[in-house]
C-alpha cells in the first residue's frame, strides 16, 4: 500500500462510533493509509487523538472560510457534513506527498481490495460508483432505486476517490466551490446536498473513471442484482467476488433496515452483515438515540434552530452582516431575537396560507397582510420585498375599515 494515500471521512460527533468502525476497517485492510476525520463540530471531552484509529483530524476551521461560525449556521447537520468535503479534499491534496485521496462515508466498512481502488485511480484524475450497475427489473424496485437515482444523483458519493493531478486538482477546486455555495437539501430546486452536483462530473471532466463491479458501494437501493452470499468468517462474496466496501446507508433513519426487509429477506448474509454492524457500532459506544448533540444545533441560549431559520439567514446578505455570529446574543439580542420579532418563532415565513370560510373580512385581510409581510422578509433590500411590503400595508389598511 501507499504511504501517499489518504482517507477521509466527515462527520459531527454523534457519528464518532460509526466513524471509528469505519477507519478500523481501512486500517485493517490497508494499514500504510493516513486517514483523517473530519469533525464539523466539537470533540466530546473525552476524546483523544491518540487513542482514536484516526491519524489526524480536520476541523472547520481548516478549511479556509471566512466566517466558518456563520457558514456553518446556515446548513443543517447533514448538509454541513457533506458540504465540506470538496473542501476537506482539496486541502488534502496540497499535503506534503499525498498523491490521492479517497473519501468514505462514515456509514461505510471496508471488507478487502483497496489495492484495486488505488489501482483504479492509478490513471485516472476521479473515481465515482454508480447507486446502480444494473437495470432493475421490477417496477416498485424502478420506483425505489432507479427513480430515486434521478432525484438524488446518479452517483453515490459517498465514495470517491481524487488523484493529485491537474484534472483532479481542478475537480476538487470546482467541488469544493459549489459545495460552499449551494450544498443544499432542496429536491424543488434539484439539489441535493454534494451529491446532485456529481451528475455535472461527466460534462465538464474527462479525466474519470466509473467503477461498475458489483462489489464495491453495495447497498440496499441495488441489492436487487447483487448476489450477496458467504459469511464474515469465511469471507462475502457479491456475484461470486470478494465484497470491496458496504454502505449501511440509511441506518439510523430505519431506511436500512426496511428496504433490506423488502429487497434482502431472504438473504441471510445481509441480515448477519447488519447485525455484526450493530453490535460493532456499540462496541464503539452508539447508544440507540444517543450521542452527543449538534454543536451547530442551538443558539447561544440553548434554543434549537429551525431550518427555516437558517434559510433566511442565508438568504439575506443584510442580515449575515448585521449579525456576524448569528448564534450570539449580540447586537440587539442576536439573530434569533430578531427572527421572532419579525418573523415568528417556530414558524416559516413561506407557509401556506390558511384562511377559513367564516373568518370575517377585516381579519382575513389582516392574517394575509401579515402572510405577506413574512414573505416580504425573505428578501432583503429588493424591489420585490418593497412590493409585497407594500401590498401588506395596503391590506391591513383595508382591514381596518373592513372590521
Amino acid at each position: 500500500m501507499s504511504a501517499t494515500t489518504a482517507v477521509f471521512t466527515s462527520i459531527a460527533a454523534n457519528y464518532l462510533p460509526k466513524a471509528r468502525v469505519l477507519a478500523q476497517s481501512v486500517k485493517t485492510v490497508a494499514p500504510n493509509v493516513q486517514f483523517f476525520l473530519m469533525l464539523v463540530d466539537s470533540a466530546p471531552d473525552n476524546f483523544c487523538l491518540d487513542a482514536e484509529p484516526f491519524d489526524a483530524l480536520l476541523t472547520i476551521q481548516d478549511l479556509e472560510l471566512e466566517n466558518p461560525r456563520a457558514w456553518a449556521f446556515t446548513h443543517t447537520v447533514v448538509e454541513l457534513c457533506t458540504a465540506v468535503k470538496g473542501r476537506a479534499a482539496r486541502h488534502l491534496l496540497t499535503q506534503p506527498g499525498v498523491d490521492r485521496v479517497f473519501y468514505f462515508d462514515p456509514d461505510m466498512v471496508l471488507f478487502d481490495r483497496f489495492a484495486e481502488l488505488e489501482q483504479a485511480l492509478s490513471d485516472v484524475s476521479i473515481l465515482l460508483t454508480p447507486h446502480q450497475s444494473e437495470p432493475e427489473q421490477d417496477y416498485e424496485a424502478v420506483m425505489d432505486n432507479e427513480m430515486a437515482s434521478l432525484k438524488h444523483g446518479v452517483f453515490n458519493m459517498g465514495f470517491v476517490g481524487i488523484a493529485d493531478t491537474h484534472e483532479g486538482r481542478r475537480f476538487a477546486s470546482w467541488w469544493a466551490d459549489r459545495l460552499t455555495d449551494f450544498c443544499l437539501d432542496d429536491i424543488s430546486r434539484g439539489l441535493f446536498t454534494d451529491q446532485k452536483w456529481a451528475n455535472l462530473i461527466p460534462c465538464f471532466f474527462d479525466d474519470y473513471r466509473v467503477l461498475r463491479s458489483p462489489a464495491f458501494n453495495v447497498a440496499t437501493w441495488n441489492i436487487t442484482t447483487r448476489r450477496v452470499a458467504g459469511s464474515l468468517e469465511d469471507g462475502i462474496t457479491v456475484n461470486d467476488e470478494p465484497l470491496g466496501f458496504y454502505h449501511f446507508s440509511g441506518f439510523d433513519s430505519g431506511d436500512q433496515a426496511l428496504m433490506l426487509q423488502k429487497y434482502g429477506a431472504d438473504s441471510p448474509t445481509l441480515h448477519a452483515l447488519r447485525a455484526w454492524y450493530v453490535d460493532a457500532c456499540a462496541q464503539q459506544g452508539e447508544v440507540a438515540g444517543g450521542g452527543p448533540s449538534y454543536g451547530y444545533g442551538t443558539y447561544g441560549n440553548g434554543m434549537a434552530i429551525q431550518p427555516e431559520e437558517r434559510r433566511l439567514y442565508r438568504a439575506r446578505i443584510d442580515l449575515q452582516r448585521t449579525f456576524p455570529d448569528p448564534f450570539s446574543h449580540e447586537p440587539k439580542g442576536g439573530f434569533g431575537h430578531w427572527y421572532r420579532i419579525n418573523v415568528g418563532h417556530g414558524e416559516a415565513a413561506e407557509r401556506v396560507l390558511s384562511v377559513s370560510d367564516d373568518m370575517p373580512t377585516g381579519e382575513a385581510l389582516h392574517v394575509f397582510g401579515g402572510w405577506l409581510q413574512r414573505r416580504a422578509l425573505m428578501h432583503g433590500h429588493s424591489l420585490k420585498r418593497w412590493i409585497l411590503m407594500s401590498v401588506a400595508r395596503l391590506l391591513r389598511l383595508l382591514s381596518r375599515g373592513a372590521s
